[in-house]
């Protein structure tokens, strides 16, 4: 009798084993994920020199840096046309651009359409196609820079992508519990795009987890 119940008590504790590692791996997987979605975030864009010299380049709008560092970009001849993605039905090019010659500003087209990383992906398709543009880089927060591509590769089969990743003032104090809670929502952000989520997945997760 006691055997019986040391052998049934064995398998319990097994099986118990056997279900916390199930969880525990796929767990410890996305931490190693988060870890390395930390680095690339905070990698440093290339020399722009290091460029290849492209059809066009879209800026992602959303956060600071982005707008200055694709006109940069464009004042050095990376890119022989820009978009600017995502621009307020508010602004006008007076109030977003700096002045500039007239040969510049007639290569700069302003995007009023897309609220979404989706949405700048699906601007973006319509704007490559009326411009029969074949390579393009993309600028964007570090940060946000893989769930972009990721939603530019699905709606750009045939372009050619560079990516040129700013960093913001957040990511600057990267161990602050701001910038934390920000790369680790656009990280489940970028999981659910990965799994074909539409909407918010970090608010999905986070809901998760809290009960």
């Amino acid at each position: 009798m006691t055997q019986a119940y040391g052998n049934q008590h064995s398998r319990r504790t097994s099986l118990l084993k056997r279900f916390f590692l199930l969880l525990a791996l796929p767990l410890l997987g996305l931490i190693i994920l988060f870890g390395w979605f930390f680095v690339t975030a905070l990698t440093p864009p290339p020399q722009a020199y290091l460029l290849p010299h492209t059809d066009g380049i879209v800026a992602l709008t959303g956060g600071q840096k982005r707008i200055e560092t694709s006109l940069k970009l464009l004042l050095q001849n990376r890119g022989d046309k820009l978009l600017i993605s995502g621009v307020s039905y508010q602004t006008a090019d007076k109030d977003l651009l700096p002045p500039l010659p007239d040969t510049i500003k007639t290569r700069i087209t302003l995007g009023y359409q897309a609220r979404s990383t989706i949405g700048n992906a699906t601007e973006t398709a319509t704007w490559v196609a009326d411009n029969h543009i074949h390579s393009l880089i993309i600028v964007t927060a570090g940060y946000h820079m893989r769930r972009a591509i990721l939603e530019l590769e699905r709606t750009l089969p045939g372009v050619t992508l560079y990516a040129y990743p700013v960093t913001p003032p957040a990511l600057t104090h990267p161990l602050t519990l701001t910038t934390l809670r920000l790369l680790l929502t656009e990280y489940f952000k970028w999981i659910g795009a990965l799994a074909g989520i539409t909407q918010n997945p970090s608010k999905t997760v986070m809901t998760a987890l809290r009960h």
